[in-house]
């Protein structure tokens, strides 16, 4: 009975044997395989060809949106567009097609500047990306533009020592100064040009220099001896006393007028500040003026025209040039136009401040009159009528030195009738008419009317230490090297307070070539060149202040 239950099982689950060779020979038939990887593939190059046409669109899309909004933006941030910025943007987007994409627009304005922002947004619907779920896709636009640079202050230091090739100085001079100064093809009143050569010294001009506290102690010229800390820092106190520079000649041999004081008084050598026409710019240039005796020697003070390009630079200066361009009328000096009366601008601003140093030469002495010497009395007398000088000495009788005839007499000439003649021990006078009067001189007038040399060699020549007091004695000396850290010091403080510094080498020695690179804002900002190519070099110069840029 059990085996037939097993037989009966066994036949009912076991297949017949052509069932098993039907399911073998289905399981091996690859037959219709390659059409269903064909359509999958198909698929495939279908979606991805469909996304792809719509990043197309997309880009497309983006990309004019993007071109027409650059094109606004620096339209509209032009300082010569007279419409409203934010018409402007309007009508370059409608003009496009493209207005119902803006989503904003942002304008800052300030005097010399203006940036304007602009926004856009694209949605576009997808023909075939929309099958996996994207609907959309957006397209942005965004762009800033500005124009920072229709607002500049502008210092031009400029060598005008002995050594320069002055006609080619000025004939850069006009060029940079027509170059910066024209805009669009015609002149820019946003823009402000101080000038300021140096030699030994800088002549700040008599104008300029009564707004400040100076121990004035003298008319004749008009400079200042500034003490260290003053070049480590952009501003110059209109409350702290300043030390003037004493007027006297350490160069030549000269009498009434001494030709070459420390600190210059010739045509052409004051400081013109704060100007904008250019006719007044141009004839300054044309009148700058060097040192008429080549053979003398001419010291270089380029820090201190550093110094005094930066200090009119600097916002601390504000008051006094509001006194300078206020009208005579107001009370004013009316030597600088009545624009400028807020000037120099704060240094965040939104005004590009540009300070251009030119030298041929390197820093050199300084030389500064003995304190003593500044207010007191000297034992000179001087007759002006018969142009007499006398020496007065303590010592023994008689007491006065005459030069011009080599006698010691018992008064100044003038102010007696009688003159001595010793011979061995015996003394001979006689009466003799003196023109004129004598008067005694403080080392001031003195100074102004004698060189240290003429001193030395024809009025002290009764004395073996003529050279020692008139020459070692009565001025010292600051010294290149330390000069040369006031320069670095200065173009640091400028740099510190955003102030784009050029610096020209025109044929400088190496020192005077280390000194300039070292004050330069950065190695593209100094040039050296030859005077024949100072103008190239300036226009270079010119091409770099004024910019309008796309920044985002």
């Amino acid at each position: 009975m059990p085996m037939d239950f097993e037989r009966s099982v066994s036949t009912c689950v076991s297949p017949s044997v052509p069932a098993q060779k039907g399911a073998r020979h289905f399981a091996r038939d690859e037959s219709g395989a390659l059409t269903i990887f064909a359509l999958f593939m198909f698929l495939c190059i279908v979606a991805t060809v469909g996304i792809g046409i719509d990043f197309m669109r997309f880009e497309k899309e983006r990309t004019d949106l993007q071109y027409t909004l650059d094109r606004a933006v620096l339209a509209a941030a032009d300082l010569d567009q007279k419409a409203e910025p934010k018409s402007v943007v309007r009508s370059y987007l409608e003009r496009a097609g493209l207005m119902q994409h803006l989503t904003s627009i942002n304008v800052v304005n300030s005097a010399g500047y203006r940036e304007v922002s602009a926004t856009a947004m694209s949605e576009i619907p997808t023909q075939f990306m929309h099958l996996s779920g994207v609907e959309t896709l957006n397209a942005p636009a965004a762009s800033t533009a500005e124009e920072s640079v229709g607002l500049a202050e502008i210092s031009i230091v400029l060598d005008v020592s002995t050594s320069i090739d002055l006609p080619a100085l000025q004939k850069a001079t006009k060029s940079i100064i027509t170059q910066i100064g024209t805009k669009n093809g015609a002149w820019s009143n946003e823009i402000s040009f101080s000038l300021i050569p140096y030699s030994s010294q800088v002549n700040a001009g008599a104008e300029l220099l009564k707004h400040y506290n100076l121990d004035r102690f003298h008319d004749h010229s008009h400079c200042v001896n500034f003490i260290d800390n003053e070049f480590s820092k952009p501003d110059l106190s209109l409350t702290r006393v300043l030390e003037q520079t004493a007027h006297f000649d350490t160069y030549t041999e000269t009498k009434e007028p001494i030709q070459h004081p420390v600190c210059p008084i010739r045509d052409g050598s004051a400081i013109l500040p704060f100007q904008n026409n250019e006719t007044v710019l141009h004839n300054y240039v044309d009148g700058l003026t060097k040192l008429a005796n080549p053979a003398a020697d001419e010291d270089s003070g380029l820090d201190n025209g550093a110094n005094w390009g930066l200090i009119l630079l600097d916002p601390g200066t504000q008051p006094v040039i509001a006194k300078l361009a206020t009208t005579v009328a107001n009370g004013g000096d009316g030597i600088v136009p009545e624009s400028f009366d807020d000037r120099p601008l704060a240094y965040n601003g939104n005004v590009l401040k540009v300070l251009i140093v030119v030298s041929d030469g390197e820093n050199t002495d300084q030389h500064m009159l003995n304190p003593s010497m500044r207010t007191t009395m000297s034992d000179i007398w001087y007759n002006e009528d018969a142009d007499r000088f006398s020496v007065y000495h303590s010592n023994g009788s008689p007491m006065y030195w005459w030069p011009h005839n080599n006698s010691w007499q018992d008064h100044a000439y003038g102010q007696g009738n009688s003159r001595c003649t010793t011979k061995g021990s015996k003394t001979e006078c006689v009466n003799e008419e003196e023109p004129g009067n004598a008067v005694q001189l403080s080392h001031v007038d003195l100074l102004n009317l004698v060189s240290l040399e003429h001193i030395e060699n024809k009025i002290f020549t009764q004395s073996p230490s003529a050279y020692g007091q008139w020459e070692a004695s009565a001025f010292s000396k600051k010294n290149a090297v330390a000069k040369d850290q006031r320069t670095k010091h200065v173009c640091k403080a400028a740099k510190d307070e955003g102030v784009i510094v050029f610096s020209v080498s025109v044929d400088a020695p190496t020192n005077g070539q280390k000194v300039l690179q070292g004050c330069a804002s950065s190695a593209s900002h100094y040039y050296d060149a030859s005077a024949p190519d100072l103008t190239n070099a300036f226009t270079s110069i010119a091409s770099s202040v004024r910019m309008l840029r796309l920044t985002q």
